[in-house]
């Protein structure tokens, strides 16, 4: 007899989020304080522009400033440098966003680096990352710090529970490792850490009570790979071409349809992780425009 596997829908978390964040708004809007974001964009990239757009709507919607920085693809790492150090000095932009990926002469970790740590609202610099493994996070990555609230919405336990995650990347991977790992009401779980140097995948997969799969491999895991009830968090966001009008279709890293019946819960692609992910931006911004206003922090 299959499971009932429950989808784990990530829009309303985060408008629950949302909530919560305009009541702060409001506050520092008292206070005279816009939260205020600069996203710098290198390059036409198309899958960028469509984010970077998304980015602006959400920060207009919830009454914050968003400014692009639009740069021609062969921007200099000097040129984009200078940009930069014009951002931190700026007291109207309380968090930067250098979007990935950049152009392939510009090297993302020096321009990481050159952010001002606490103007780091992607959670990307050296300090940041510091600071999480430390156990005292700063600003955490987005995309890891939606999953830890869309697990605690839906209440799925972590403590004492296997972990399993798909992916080592600084954006999610690494930082996923780190939370779950961390002796916290969300966390606290034993971790292992799969990617492309894993021999017999499966193994780890069927092992795990969570299952985090953010390996950018279209269906990587199917239901012959995972245990009965295990939660399933798909971060994969790929264009696979079909015959339908747009000529292609959105899935995950993750086999939607083998593993339903099997898994206990799965966020859906699109519609899971991803809503998430704007609204931790939103969250980390308004944290460091808090931290410029030592009243609102009592």
């Amino acid at each position: 007899m299959s499971l009932t596997t429950k989808i784990l829908y990530g829009k309303p978390v985060s408008s629950q989020l949302r909530q919560e964040l305009e009541t702060e708004i409001s506050q520092l809007s008292k206070l005279g304080i816009t939260p205020g974001l600069a996203v710098v964009l290198v390059g036409e990239d198309a899958a960028s522009q469509v984010y970077v757009r998304s980015k602006s709507r959400a920060f207009k919607k919830m009454s914050c400033y968003s400014e692009t920085f639009n740069l021609p693809a062969d921007t200099s790492e000097t040129e984009l440098c200078a940009l930069i150090d014009e951002l931190n000095a700026s007291p109207k932009f309380h968090g930067i966003l250098v979007q990935l990926p950049l152009p392939a002469h510009l090297d993302s970790k020096i321009i990481t680096r050159r952010i001002l740590s606490e103007k780091d609202v992607d959670g990307f610099h050296p300090l940041n990352v510091g600071f999480l493994l430390e156990g005292k996070p700063q600003f955490i990555s987005c995309t890891p710090h939606g999953i830890l609230k869309l697990m605690a919405y839906y209440g799925i336990k972590t403590n004492g529970q296997h972990a399993v995650i798909l992916g080592r990347s600084n954006i999610v991977g690494k930082p996923m490792f780190a939370l779950l790992a961390e002796k916290m009401e969300y966390g606290n779980s034993t971790v292992t850490i799969c990617h492309t140097g894993t021999v017999d995948l499966s193994r780890y997969t069927s092992m795990a009570d969570i299952l985090v799969v953010a390996s950018g491999v279209p269906g990587l895991v199917t239901g012959d790979m995972i245990s009965e009830g295990v939660h399933i968090i798909d971060v994969g966001i790929n264009r696979i071409k079909d015959n339908s009008e747009k000529g292609y279709r959105i899935v995950g890293d993750v086999d939607y349809d083998s593993v339903i019946g099997i898994a206990g819960s799965i966020t859906p692609v699109p519609g899971g992780v991803g809503p998430l992910t704007i609204t931790m931006l939103l969250y980390n911004t308004v944290l460091a425009a808090k931290k410029t206003a030592p009243v609102v922090n009592k």
